[in-house]
């Protein structure tokens, strides 16, 4: 004859018994755990440990002066009329640009020269244009020397005619 499970009284409580001995361990297990985190965190952290807060440099802004180029054509002459200002990491690299404002503005000139009215008409050509100057910026003004350190390009005037 086969057993009934339901019918051994004595299983019953054994299993009862193994999974509230394994819920209490679990508890004290989480309760162990959060009370060591807390304790942690709320500790107070010697003065040498401490992080140091670095304080950035603000931005230096370079403006540049106002000037014209001719792009290339496509319905006929097109004219861009552009004045934009650079943001540089300290004054420093603001110092070596306005140092070397002639290569500065060559390269931009030779940079936009090349373009077509319609490359730079639209949003995402005014994005992409300002990386291409900040890449042309970027460039050592000098072999072998140090790139500028140039983080962006603002627009102040930007006019195709």
């Amino acid at each position: 004859m086969k057993a009934d499970p339901k019918a051994d009284p004595a299983s019953a409580p054994n299993g009862s018994k193994k999974k509230m001995l394994i819920m209490i361990i679990i508890a004290v297990l989480v309760v162990g755990i959060g009370a060591g985190a807390a304790w942690y965190f709320m500790q107070d952290k010697p003065a040498g440990a401490a992080h140091k807060v670095v304080k950035a440099e603000p931005p230096e802004y370079v403006p540049i002066e106002s000037f014209t180029v001719n792009l290339q054509p496509e319905t006929g002459e097109q004219f861009l009329q552009i004045a934009f200002t650079l943001q540089v990491q300290n004054q420093k690299e603001g110092e070596a640009i306005k140092a070397n404002m002639a290569k500065v503005r060559s390269r931009v000139l030779l940079l936009l020269s090349g373009k077509k009215a319609s490359e730079i008409s639209t949003v995402e050509g005014k994005q992409l244009l300002a990386k291409e100057i900040v890449a042309a910026v970027k460039q050592p003004f000098v072999d072998k020397g140090e790139p500028q350190q140039v983080s962006d390009v603002l627009f102040t005037a930007f006019i195709i005619q």
